[in-house]
């Protein structure tokens, strides 16, 4: 019987619909928080101790949320999956990729680099040249946290406006060019699992941020095409296993990649999908294993 770590902070929908799916297919499923492993160096057992597994090594491990923390805290959260990716043990996702994606500035470098479309965008900490960007900007600007999730600080900025105050942001400007689409504000979330897009949504904003938890109405759409091909080439960018990719249509029908969520929350998703989005999961995390 194969055992699986789910690492969630808080279990909740996700990490149940997760478990009866491993338990579905034979698998022995502990779900646990990062913050109760360590490090134990030396002595013949394992370097890390997951709690439930009597000092051995999962089979695989799926990282569904990381807990908030001290920059040394989280740091060693994420040292913990380094390590059990050094030690043979399949990760999905890596810490690699979700530092990749947590980090939207390099998630940006990574797209364009590998010749994805994605809006313009300035990363900074001087707000000298934040500044530089609005003034000659000949449109909008979308100023984004660093780190951050679900809209949560996310502002329109029109050429010339002032700059808000930087601790919100943690003293970085991330600036991206705003692609209006008022006033059907909607966008785009595609779900991939290993090298499949399995699932694809449009949000319909009841503003211009649309995301699902700021009351955004979900509509199934193909996960196919142009919208599946450049999920699928976001995913590999970052170096994902599963990722929810974000999409965005400009006036002229050109499809931008926004962003790669490498711990993608899927409620919404699943309640337009025929596909049972965490049976494709856990298929995808015992192939690893195995």
């Amino acid at each position: 019987m194969p055992r699986v770590v789910i690492f969630v902070d808080q279990p909740d929908w996700h990490s149940r619909r997760l478990k009866a799916a491993f338990a579905a297919r034979g698998a022995d499923t502990i779900v646990t928080s990062l913050r109760e492993c360590h490090f134990r160096i030396g002595g013949g057992a394992p370097a890390v101790a997951v709690p439930g597994l009597d000092g051995a090594l999962p089979d695989a491990v799926l990282v569904k949320t990381i807990a908030g923390g001290s920059f040394e805290q989280v740091t060693l959260r994420l040292s913990i999956l380094h390590a059990l990716d050094a030690m043979g043990v399949p990760v999905i996702n890596t810490a690699r990729a979700i530092e990749r994606c947590v980090d939207k500035s390099m998630t940006s470098f990574l797209l364009a680099r590998a010749g994805i479309p994605t809006p313009p965008t300035l990363v900074a900490e001087s707000d000298r040249l934040a500044e530089r960007l609005l003034a000659a900007a000949p449109g909008e600007r979308v100023l984004k946290p660093l780190f951050g999730s679900r809209g949560r600080g996310l502002a329109r900025l029109a050429p010339g406006t002032p700059l808000p105050p930087a601790e919100p942001y943690a003293g970085v400007r991330y600036l991206q060019d705003y692609i209006d689409r008022a006033p059907a504000w909607h966008d785009y979330r595609v779900l991939v699992v290993g090298r499949e897009p399995v699932a694809a949504m449009i949000r319909h904003g009841k503003s211009w941020i649309t995301n699902v938890g700021n009351g955004a109405r979900c509509e199934a759409v193909a996960a196919e095409g142009r919208l599946g091909e450049l999920a699928l080439a976001a995913a590999a960018a970052v170096g994902a296993d599963y990722a929810g990719i974000d999409l965005i249509e400009t006036r002229g029908g050109e499809f931008l990649v926004l962003e790669a969520n490498s711990m993608p929350a899927w409620k919404g998703l699943q309640g337009v999908s025929a596909h049972d989005i965490a049976a494709r999961i856990a298929d995808h995390v015992l192939a690893r294993a195995a």
